[in-house]
């Protein structure tokens, strides 16, 4: 009766990750990835306006940022999972198949850096501010994204028994022939694991949020925020690597992602201390085609120094006026005097 129970409480695996539609395959990574990408940039534009910036400032910025961060995220997997695609019996060119998933986090954040950076120096904007607007935003992708693992069935972490176990079914494909991610499944249950796609994702929530009332509250800036979103994701997913049980590179029998989390996670809250406080002035987030192409309106100074003149010129003018008026009665009483006949 407890096994039935149990059972029942499991979370069970999506059936496939991919559909077809004619020739044109639908992958749920893909779509998880797309759909985290959107929230980031529409959430991270409207903080970035919110903080003064301009509209459509982080999806120019994305054109730059995305490419280079999915290049970087699919390099620091391929390092990293080496033996995969260049080690005995791999294939190397599944490396290039980024549709069957694999996406290193961190070569993303780096790479996707560097893309933002010059996207950023483009417009002139400092980099450091829009990390603070999209952070909260990026890490939320990073949660939707984490659901496409689930429909791939990967990354999950050692067999469990605990009652939100995740079922791992048999997946085969039109061949019959075993496929994890292109197949659909048997119905018959391989393993009940560690859902740590799920831990993960729910960690990331909770940091997004814890983001964004220390932003509300401290009003903090200059990368400062991007700094804590990392080293929140860093202690995170330290320990979810230690859940999980999937092949990865090792070093001195510890997983490389280990061993990234805690150089990355020291690094972020150096800079979390380190770096300036306070925040950027709303004026700094202008764009220079911004700043170029506003009019300089005259300043109250100016129109007061203007005023001051136009009111001495009013000024002299009666002067002038004045004089003439006297001259001109000086010069009426001299005609009376001269009418008046000689007194005897």
């Amino acid at each position: 009766m407890t096994s039935t129970v149990e059972l029942l409480a499991y979370i069970p695996s999506p059936p496939q990750g991919v559909w077809y539609i004619g020739p044109v395959a639908l992958r749920a990574y893909a779509l998880c990835i797309i759909a985290g990408i959107i929230v980031a940039i529409v959430w991270g534009d409207r903080r970035w306006v919110a903080r003064g910036g301009e509209k459509g400032t982080v999806l120019d910025i994305a054109v730059w940022a995305v490419p280079f961060g999915l290049i970087g995220g699919r390099l620091y997997h391929v390092l990293t999972d080496w033996p995969q695609y260049f080690g005995e019996g791999g294939t190397p060119i599944d490396a290039l198949k980024v549709w069957n998933g694999g996406l290193g986090i961190w070569g993303a954040v780096f790479l996707g850096g560097v893309g933002a950076w010059i996207g950023c120096r483009r417009r002139g904007i400092p980099v450091a501010a829009l990390g603070d607007a999209i952070a909260p935003g990026v890490l939320l992708a990073q949660a939707i994204g984490r659901f496409g693992n689930y429909f791939n069935q990967e990354l999950y972490g050692r067999e469990t028994t605990v009652p939100w176990g995740l079922e791992i079914f048999q997946r085969v494909n039109s061949s019959g022939q075993t496929d994890a991610l292109s197949g659909v499944s048997t119905g018959v249950v391989e393993k009940v694991v560690h859902p740590t796609f799920l831990y993960e994702a729910v960690w990331n929530v909770l940091i997004v949020v814890l983001l964004v009332v220390v932003d509300r509250r401290f009003k903090i800036g200059h990368g400062r925020l991007f700094a804590l979103y990392v080293a929140g994701y860093c202690a995170g997913r330290f320990f979810v690597e230690l859940m999980r049980d999937d092949p990865a590179y090792e070093l001195a029998g510890i997983r490389v992602n280990s061993f990234t989390s805690v150089i990355v996670f020291v690094a972020a809250v150096a800079y979390f201390l380190l770096a300036k406080k306070g925040r950027e002035d709303p004026s700094e987030l202008k764009s220079k085609d911004y700043v170029e192409n506003t009019p300089v309106e005259n300043t109250p100074v100016e129109n007061t120094a203007s005023e001051a003149t136009d009111s001495d010129t009013d000024s002299d003018d009666g002067i002038a006026t004045a004089k003439v008026a006297d001259s001109t009665s000086v010069d009426a009483k001299q005609d009376v005097d001269l009418k008046k006949p000689d007194k005897p």
